[in-house]
Formats: C-alpha cells, structure tokens, sequence
C-alpha cells in the first residue's frame, strides 16, 4: 500500500496523586483540558473531548500513527502538570498518579464515549472514580490488579 492510514480511537482515564480534589476549581480544570488539548494537537493527536471532575481526568483523541500511546500520555501527564504548578501556590504540591488506564474505542462508539466524558459531574454525583474505573477495566477485559491501582 503506497500510503499508511490509521483510525485508532483512545479512551484516557487518570486521577491525581491519591486522588486529592486538586481540580475542584472548574475554570482551572477548563484551562487545564485546552492545554491538554494543545499537546495532543501538537502530537498530531486529535482530542475529541477531554473533561472530568476534581480528582480525574478524561480523555478522547484520535492517536497519530506516528505516536506511541505510552508517549502520548506521558506528555499528556507530565507537561500540564509543570504548567499547572505555574499557575498558583495551591497547585505545587501537584501530582498526577503514576499509572492511567487507556481503552480503545471503535469509531461506532464515539458518540457515546464522548457524551460519558461530556457528562463526568452528572455521572460522579452517583459513583465513586474507583468503582468508574473498575467498570471500565471489566467492560474491556483489562484485568485489574487493585494492589497497584489506587496510588
């Protein structure tokens, strides 16, 4: 084939460090999102959507076939986290965890994905990040080892 395409669609899941309430500022978390959005873009990874509540974030993007998905998010991870510590004295101490969970996402799907991660504050009024996650891991086979999940 002269030419290489590629449609891989991903699912992002990560919390904060011990899932502290680090993103309760919902103007922060939107400044938060569009640079996240801005390293996506400039990875040549399209973010469809990004959003979460205080203590997580979401993520749907288009992944570049030219980037590895352990690259794409440890840049997604660690240049918004230097960024936000430049923006106040209440951000310092600001970790993300160490791990994420990333899923994959078939193009008949997306709709659906998108509005779950539109909807992040509605769907954590009834259920906990831990028991989100769970869900996730088990609706896509991903076994989960909940000794090393949670830090």
């Amino acid at each position: 084939m002269a030419q290489s395409l590629s449609n891989v669609l991903l699912h992002i899941v990560y919390s904060t460090k011990d899932r502290v309430p680090w993103l309760s500022d919902a103007t922060a978390r939107k400044d938060l999102y569009a640079y996240m959005a801005g390293i996506m873009k400039a990875m040549e990874c399209h973010a469809l959507v990004i959003n979460g509540v205080a203590d997580h974030v979401h993520a749907l993007c288009q992944l570049s076939r030219k980037v590895a998905i352990c690259n794409l998010i440890e840049e997604v991870k660690k240049q918004p986290s230097k960024w936000l510590k430049t923006q106040g004295s209440q951000y310092h101490d600001f970790h993300w965890q160490a791990g994420y969970g990333v899923f994959s996402v078939s193009e008949s799907k997306v709709r659906d994905v998108k509005a779950y991660i539109e909807n992040q504050e509605e769907h954590h009024r009834k259920a906990s990040f831990q028991d989100e996650f769970r869900l996730l891991c088990k609706k896509h086979s991903v076994p989960l080892d909940e000794r090393y999940a949670w830090d």
